[in-house]
């Protein structure tokens, strides 16, 4: 899923401003903002009927637990926290592989580059959480592959990303999902990009964050 074009802003401040004065914080999302997945979900459908087409379908508990397990990013305007943009990110094949997906800005703020910063942020907590695997991207959209561009992304073959079956059961829900049965997996209309682990990171996360991140971690190691 992407957004219209954005333009570049310093990914490393912690909040922007629309043509209003209004400030918008980017968050790592945490369990208080449940009460968003609703809202989230519906900007994304809505997003993918005016541009045509498809998006893998997640449900309100799958986003609402990549909240609880600091794998969302948020961004809400800081005077009465309306929803702006979300993301989030997942891992596949024994965490050797990682996504950022399900990237969208909510009409009223576009144009503020605000999909660069919660790109920036996703990938910033990818890099951190998980340094040495490979980040990659379905995306059909320009503005995407243009922001995975600065990134270090570079165009690959389907065949290069992840063989995790449950990543590509995701793409079962896309209207588009036909074509990817037709070529056996080999294509579709999405372009496949990669990221190498490299010592770029573009964004900072919030020492109080990173905290809840290694306690998490922590508590998956004990399971």
């Amino acid at each position: 899923m992407n957004t219209t074009q954005e333009k570049e802003q310093d990914s490393a401040a912690p909040s922007v401003k629309n043509g209003a004065g209004d400030v918008i914080e980017v968050l790592v999302a945490g369990p208080e903002h449940e009460v968003y997945v609703d809202t989230i979900l519906d900007t994304i459908a809505e997003a993918a009927k005016v541009r045509g087409t498809g998006i893998a379908k997640r449900t309100h508990e799958y986003l609402a637990k990549k909240m609880m397990e600091a794998k969302a990013v948020i961004a809400l305007r800081k005077s009465d926290g309306g929803f702006a943009g979300f993301s989030y990110i997942e891992t596949w094949g024994n965490k050797q592989y990682v996504t950022t997906s399900g990237l969208i800005v909510h009409p009223d703020f576009r144009g503020l580059g605000l999909a660069k910063r919660i790109k920036d942020m996703t990938f910033t907590l990818a890099r951190i959480r998980w340094p040495h695997a490979k980040i990659f991207s379905l995306t059909s959209g320009a503005a995407v592959m243009a922001m995975n561009t600065q990134l270090g992304y570079k165009p690959v073959t389907f065949a290069e990303l992840t063989n995790d079956e449950a990543f590509w059961k995701g793409c079962e829900g896309c209207i588009n999902v036909d074509v990817l049965h037709r070529t056996d997996r080999k294509y579709c209309i999405c372009t496949g990009m990669l990221f190498d682990p490299e010592e770029h990171l573009p964004a900072k996360i919030p020492e109080d964050v990173l905290a809840r991140i290694k306690h998490l971690d922590e508590l998956e190691e004990q399971k």
